[in-house]
């Protein structure tokens, strides 16, 4: 490799993962390349670094990491840290991977809810605390709490929630073992991106998922089981006019909201995310201080 640049390593790495046909070859090797040149892969530096001649120690770590990725290992795990609407997540295995997908809740909370000051935040499931942390960064929040039962996810969100400077607030514990419930706040927003594959997508999971945790995948054999129980115990801890506001999987979104509009909520909406695909639902627990003229929207 004396001769060869970085460039050269580049694209023979793209050709393996093309082999092993990895849809986005170029840009996890862009990714993983960068990491161990410690810069960014969109940046000026690393497109300059690509003309140098690579380094012994770089090309052994290089190879180990991309060996990594084409037996299945997640890019994210690999590299550890990435990023969620605009803000740095440490990652690894036993936590989710934040994805781009999600950022639609983060979206629709904050349309929703821009102008309203000192709000409380519940975020469900929280993992990394992608969602919690993001919301506390862009919305004005008296308190944000993210709700984790796994020890390995609550250690990564203690990271992140000082690695972003965030307020928010730990509760390690069962979301829905009583105490827990009892013990938070009063919410003018319930969030949660819950477990919602069913038992045949478990069956048929990419390989890279299968790092990811299980209990943060299934939810049931027809996925529906935690927006079942959420939206029953956790109704009564909105407070009037609060918001409920979940990810969904693929199809799922006429059961989810039949889901809320059956324990009461109105307004119950949906939105899709980039792809066009149906992301979230949320609704409003009514005010019984106030007269509503809205329909609910199917």
């Amino acid at each position: 490799m004396v001769n060869k640049t970085y460039n050269d390593l580049r694209q023979s790495s793209i050709d393996k993962l093309d082999t092993a046909e990895f849809d986005n070859a170029e840009f996890e090797v862009s990714e993983l390349l960068a990491y161990v040149l410690g810069t960014d892969a969109r940046s000026v530096d690393f497109r300059e670094k690509l003309s140098e001649p690579v380094d012994k120690d770089v090309l052994e770590h290089f190879e180990a990491l991309v060996s990594k990725r084409i037996g299945g290992e997640p890019l994210q795990y690999i590299i550890g840290e990435w990023e969620f609407y605009g803000l740095p997540f440490k990652v690894g295995e036993g936590v989710l991977i934040p994805r781009q997908d999600t950022e639609t809740v983060v979206d629709v909370a904050i349309r929703k809810l821009r102008t309203e000051k000192d709000l409380v935040v519940t975020d469900l499931c929280s993992g990394s605390g992608c969602i919690g942390i993001a919301l506390d960064k862009n919305l004005s929040c008296k308190r944000v709490v993210c709700v984790e039962k796994s020890d390995r996810a609550v250690a990564f969100l203690e990271q992140n929630i000082k690695l972003n400077n965030s307020k928010a607030e730990i509760l390690h514990g069962d979301i829905f073992d009583d105490d827990i419930i009892d013990s938070l706040p009063q919410s003018d927003l319930i969030v949660c991106n819950p477990p919602y594959l069913t038992q045949d997508d478990m069956q048929s999971l990419q390989l890279e998922v299968t790092h990811e945790p299980e209990d943060a995948l299934y939810g049931g054999d027809d996925g529906l089981d935690y927006y079942r129980e959420i939206t029953r115990l956790y109704k009564d801890k909105l407070c009037d006019g609060g918001m409920l506001l979940f990810e969904i999987g693929i199809d799922q979104e006429d059961e989810v909201m039949k889901i809320l509009i059956q324990h009461g909520f109105i307004n119950v909406r949906t939105k899709k995310d980039l792809a066009g695909i149906y992301r979230c639902v949320y609704g409003y627990k009514k005010d019984r201080a106030k007269i509503y003229t809205d329909s609910i929207i199917f």
